[in-house]
C-alpha cells in the first residue's frame, strides 16, 4: 500500500500541474487575468485536500487490479490501466464540482463558471491519465 507521504506528494504535483491549467481556462473563459488567478489560487488549497481524499479512497478499494505471483511466489497488486481511467473520471466529477463553484463565486456569472469547469473535463482527464501513470512507475 503506498504511503501517505506519496499519496502528499502526487496530490501537489498533481495541483501544480491542475491549478496551471485552471488558471489558463479561467483566463481564456474570462478574459481577466485576476480572476483567473483568484480562481487557480482557491483550487491549489481546495484541490490538495480533495485530491488526498480520493487517493486515499481509492488505495483501499482492489477495483482494476490484479494480482500477479512473482518468481519469489509473493502475490503482488498491479493497477490494470482501467483502473488509471476510472480514477480520472471520479476525480474529475469531484474537480468540475469544485472548479464551477469557485468560478461561480468568483466571476458571478454562472455561464462562465460552466464554460472552465465542463473545459476542465477534457484537458484534465487527459493530463491526469498522464501523471497517474508517471506516478506508478515511482509507487
Amino acid at each position: 500500500m503506498q504511503s501517505r507521504k506519496i499519496s502528499l506528494l502526487k496530490g501537489i504535483t498533481w495541483r501544480i500541474i491542475g491549478t496551471l491549467d485552471t488558471i489558463f481556462l479561467s483566463w481564456l473563459f474570462t478574459g481577466n487575468i485576476s480572476q483567473a488567478f483568484k480562481i487557480g489560487g482557491i483550487e491549489l488549497f481546495t484541490k490538495i485536500f480533495l485530491f488526498y481524499l480520493h487517493e486515499r479512497l481509492w488505495l483501499i478499494s482492489n477495483i482494476g487490479k490484479e494480482n500477479i505471483l512473482t518468481d519469489s511466489g509473493l502475490i503482488i497488486k498491479k493497477d490494470k490501466h482501467w483502473r488509471s481511467i476510472a480514477k480520472g473520471i471520479s476525480w474529475r466529477i469531484m474537480g468540475t464540482a469544485d472548479t464551477i463553484l469557485i468560478a461561480y463565486f468568483i466571476t458571478g456569472d454562472y455561464t462562465k463558471a460552466f464554460e472552465i469547469g465542463f473545459t476542465e473535463v477534457f484537458t484534465k482527464m487527459i493530463l491526469y491519465y498522464i501523471h497517474e501513470r508517471v506516478w506508478l512507475k515511482y509507487a
